[in-house]
């Protein structure tokens, strides 16, 4: 694979020019770019500039409104909505992240519910935001249906991520957990279809419920839960909370986030902001200090978030190899 070496600012601007270019609003566009470089800088190339393309299709084809206006609400002490229009789900954090963080100081704890939204990207990224701001974050996202129940073969749950990030004393996240229900992200999946490349047995399963080593196969079959049936039970977990909390529809009823098929797939997040100073006596820092010294101290040990913050750490400096395909694709969009 032939890659060419970008600053994440370089990584920012084509984004945001492609999706602009599509039909994107600059209002959109730029909280989608922000993210796809951030994105790109932890390491995460599934989620990150591989996806413009596929942006700019939804936007042309009218899967995701490109000029929609999300709608902030205060349903209730403590609870925001959002109702993101069916644009992208980035634009709709942002308005919610705007009184969700000064609400979570004030009282404590703060809710935000998002409905007919889109693909979130990596949804740690916005828990790390959450986090960035001394607040302590759990985060859901729901996704078209691809995980099959224990004991069938139809997928009923997407790979319904959920994220947590606890607020650090340095400014960044002390702890990140971002994690889907199923063994992989799908995207990496599609990845290796898009590549030609097999994937590793354990990653996904055929139509009839059995492992395969085909990506394409595994497309059409079921993503592998993580931990088998506990996966399942987070899928439904992440499901309940990103759909059936915030009126956002089921994965089962959505269209696919890939693909022109569908209308737009009107998925959700859950946003939980907690400020820690409220609910821990003054004993918060000390114990995150303990925990994370606890996994620092054996040689080898990793702990959840560990390798992006390295990956983010030398983007910085030195720049992200990005698929020159991927960036060729991106380049004609904004060619016209």
């Amino acid at each position: 694979m032939q890659t060419k070496t970008l600053t994440l600012e370089e990584i920012e601007d084509i984004s945001f020019r492609a999706l602009v270019a599509a039909g994107t609003s600059p209002e959109n566009a730029r909280p989608l770019a922000v993210a796809t470089a951030a994105t790109e800088a932890d390491g995460v190339a599934s989620h990150g500039m591989a996806y413009i393309p596929i942006y700019c299709e939804h936007v042309q084809c009218g899967k995701v409104d490109g000029q929609a206006h999300p709608d902030l609400q205060e349903s209730a002490p403590g609870v925001l909505t959002v109702d993101a229009a069916t644009g992208f789900a980035h634009s709709a954090i942002d308005i919610g992240f705007e009184s969700l963080v000064p609400m979570a100081r004030s009282q404590g704890i703060a809710a935000l519910a998002i409905r007919n939204s889109y693909n979130c990207g990596v949804l740690g990224y916005h828990t790390a935001r959450l986090a960035r701001d001394g607040l302590l974050a759990i985060g859901f996202t729901n996704a078209p249906a691809s995980i099959a129940p224990s004991g069938g073969a139809k997928p009923v749950v997407g790979t319904n991520p959920i994220s947590i990030a606890a607020s650090g004393e340095d400014g960044e996240p002390a702890i990140l957990i971002d994690q889907s229900a199923s063994t992989i992200a799908k995207s990496e999946v599609m990845k290796h279809a898009r590549e030609g490349k097999p994937i590793p047995e354990g990653w996904a399963l055929d139509a009839d419920g059995r492992p395969t080593t085909d990506p394409e196969v595994g497309l059409k079959g079921s993503m592998a839960p993580s931990g088998g049936y506990k996966g399942v039970g987070a899928a439904v977990l992440v499901e309940l909370m990103a759909a059936a909390m915030t009126g956002a529809t089921l994965g089962i009823d959505a269209s696919p986030f890939a693909g022109t098929a569908g209308g737009p797939p009107k998925t959700g997040q859950f946003f939980l902001a907690i400020d820690p100073a409220v609910t821990s006596g003054g004993g918060y820092a000390a114990n995150v200090a303990r925990l994370v010294g606890a996994f620092q101290e054996q040689d080898g040990a990793r702990l959840p978030g560990d390798g992006r913050k390295a990956h983010r750490l030398r983007a910085r400096t030195e720049g992200v190899a990005v698929n020159v395909a991927t960036l060729e694709k991106i380049e004609a969009i904004i060619a016209g």
